[in-house]
C-alpha cells in the first residue's frame, strides 16, 4: 500500500496485461447516490469519525489539509468521497444504506499527472518534428530511395498570432469570454506574469503543503492558451478567450502529478463557484473508465459545468502505436480532446478512441509546438501534447457560452456541432477541429 501523503512520482505505474496499472495512493473514492443533502452518509456505521464536508467551506473551497487529514471528505456538489478506509470498512460502505442511500461504487484513489512531453523545451520538440517528418517520408512499401511527400503546413506563428489561434479562428472571432469564468485545474499560476495584470483571476491550492503558485510550468501554459490576452507586451497572441475570468485550480504538484482528491477538489469548487467551463490536461493511462469521474462529469454537467479533458499522450504514431483515450477522459461524460499538428494532422502522441463505450475522442485542436505564457523569468515556452489541446477547446467553449448563452450539454453539443470537419479519422479527432465563433 502506498502512503497517501508521499509525494507522486510522475509516470510511476506498472504495467498490466491490458495497458498500465495505475499508481494508487491507499485511499478509496466512494461515488454515492445523490448530490448536496442526498449526498449524507453515516459514516460513524463503517468506523469513519473525522468528516469534511465541501458545505462547511466557503464556495466549496476545500483546503488541502483537510483533503490530507480528514478520515472522509465529501465534495457534496459532485456527490463524491474519498475515503482511509481499509478492506473491510470499504465492503461495509458498499453494502451499507445511510438513510436509505445507497453508496454506488468504490473504487481505488488513483495518482494522475500532466500528460506527455509538455515539459520539454522547443529545441525537444524540434527534434522529434525532424524524426516525425522523417517518418512520413519513409514508407516501407516504397521503392528503394523513394519519398512520400509530407503533408504541407497549413498554419504557422506569426507576429500576430500563433497558429492555434489562427487554426481556431479565435483571431478573427467578434467573441472575447467576457463573463464567462473558465477553471483551468492544472500546477497553479504565476499570478506575477506581467501578461495577466489587470486580469480577474482566482486561484486556490488543493495540493497539500503547497500554495496555487505554478512551479512546475505546465498551468501557466495551460492557462494562457485557454485565456491568454489579446494583445500581449510582447510576442503574438497565443491565448482564446481574453476576457474570461480565470479560476486557478492546483490539483497537480510541483513534480507534476497529483491524486483524486486533489482533482475532485477543484472540480467541486468550479462547479460550486459556477464555472460553465472546466479544463484539465492531466490523466492516468488506463484503459478502464474510473467510475469517480463519470459521476463528476454527469453531475456537472446537470449544473452547467462541462468538463473538458486531455486525450492522452500515449500513442507513437511513427512506430504505429494509436494508444488508447485513458482517465479521465475516457468517461462517456468528459469531452475528450486529441491534438492536431501545423499541416491539420494527428500529432503523432495523440491518442486514439477505444472500441468500447467510453474512451472516445470527441473533438481535435492544436497541440504541436504550441506556444504560451510561462512562469518567470522564462515568460514564454513552446511545447506539445494533448494538454495543449484541451485548453484550445477549453478557450472555445467560452466563447461560445458568451455567444449563445448554453452550458453543460447544449454547450458540448454546440461545440462539436460547430467544429470544422478535417481529413482525419473521426477515431482520432471525432468531429474535427474545434473553432470559434464568428
Amino acid at each position: 500500500m502506498i502512503d497517501p501523503r508521499r509525494p507522486a512520482v510522475p509516470g510511476d505505474v506498472r504495467r498490466g496485461a491490458v495497458g498500465p496499472l495505475p499508481r494508487t495512493t491507499g485511499r478509496q473514492v466512494v461515488v454515492l447516490a445523490g448530490t448536496g443533502d442526498d449526498a449524507r452518509v453515516d459514516w460513524g456505521r463503517v468506523g469513519v469519525h473525522q468528516v469534511a464536508d465541501s458545505r462547511d467551506f466557503t464556495d466549496g473551497d476545500v483546503p488541502p489539509e483537510a483533503l490530507r487529514d480528514a478520515e472522509a471528505t465529501v465534495f457534496s456538489a459532485l456527490g463524491i468521497a474519498v475515503v482511509t478506509a481499509d478492506p473491510g470498512q470499504v465492503s461495509r460502505l458498499q453494502s451499507a444504506e445511510a438513510a436509505g442511500r445507497p453508496v454506488l461504487s468504490v473504487s481505488p484513489e488513483l495518482v494522475h499527472h500532466v500528460l506527455g512531453d509538455e515539459s520539454r523545451s522547443y529545441t525537444a520538440g524540434y527534434r522529434d518534428g525532424v524524426a516525425d517528418l522523417a517518418g512520413r517520408l519513409l514508407s516501407e512499401d516504397a521503392a528503394p530511395g523513394a519519398a512520400r511527400p509530407a503533408a504541407p503546413t497549413r498554419f504557422e506563428d506569426t507576429a500576430q498570432a500563433t497558429w492555434g489561434v489562427q487554426a481556431v479562428r479565435a483571431d478573427v472571432s467578434a467573441r472575447s469570454g467576457r463573463g464567462i469564468r473558465v477553471a483551468v485545474l492544472d500546477t497553479g499560476f504565476d499570478a506575477a506574469h506581467p501578461d495577466f495584470t489587470g486580469r480577474s483571476v482566482t486561484a486556490r491550492s488543493f495540493v497539500p503543503g503547497e500554495d496555487a503558485h505554478d512551479g512546475h510550468g505546465h498551468g501557466t501554459h495551460c492557462i494562457g492558451t485557454a485565456c491568454g490576452p489579446r494583445s500581449p507586451s510582447t510576442g503574438p497572441r497565443y491565448g482564446v478567450a481574453h476576457e474570461a475570468e480565470i479560476y486557478a485550480g492546483k490539483v497537480l504538484g510541483t513534480d507534476g502529478s497529483g491524486t483524486d482528491a486533489g482533482i475532485l477538489a477543484g472540480i467541486n469548487w468550479a462547479v460550486t463557484s459556477g464555472c460553465p467551463v472546466i479544463s484539465m490536461s492531466l490523466g492516468a493511462d488506463v484503459v478502464q473508465v474510473h467510475p469517480p469521474y463519470s459521476a463528476a462529469g454527469r453531475r456537472a454537467l446537470q449544473q452547467g459545468s462541462l468538463i473538458i479533458a486531455a486525450a492522452g499522450n500515449n500513442a507513437d504514431r511513427r512506430a504505429g502505436d494509436v494508444g488508447f483515450v485513458g482517465a479521465p477522459a475516457n468517461s462517456v461524460e468528459i469531452m475528450a480532446v486529441g491534438a492536431l499538428d501545423q499541416a491539420l494532422e494527428m500529432a503523432y502522441f495523440s491518442a486514439r478512441s477505444l472500441p468500447a463505450r467510453g474512451g472516445q475522442v470527441d473533438i481535435a485542436a492544436p497541440g504541436w509546438q504550441v506556444y504560451s505564457a510561462w512562469p518567470m523569468p522564462t515568460r514564454y515556452n513552446t511545447i506539445s501534447g494533448t494538454s495543449m489541446a484541451t485548453p484550445h477547446v477549453a478557450g472555445l467553449a467560452a466563447l461560445w457560452a458568451e455567444a449563445t448563452g448554453r452550458r453543460g450539454l447544449e454547450l458540448w453539443a454546440t461545440l462539436l456541432q460547430e467544429s470544422e470537419r478535417i481529413l482525419q479519422p473521426s477515431v482520432d479527432a471525432g468531429s474535427g477541429l474545434a473553432i470559434a465563433p464568428q
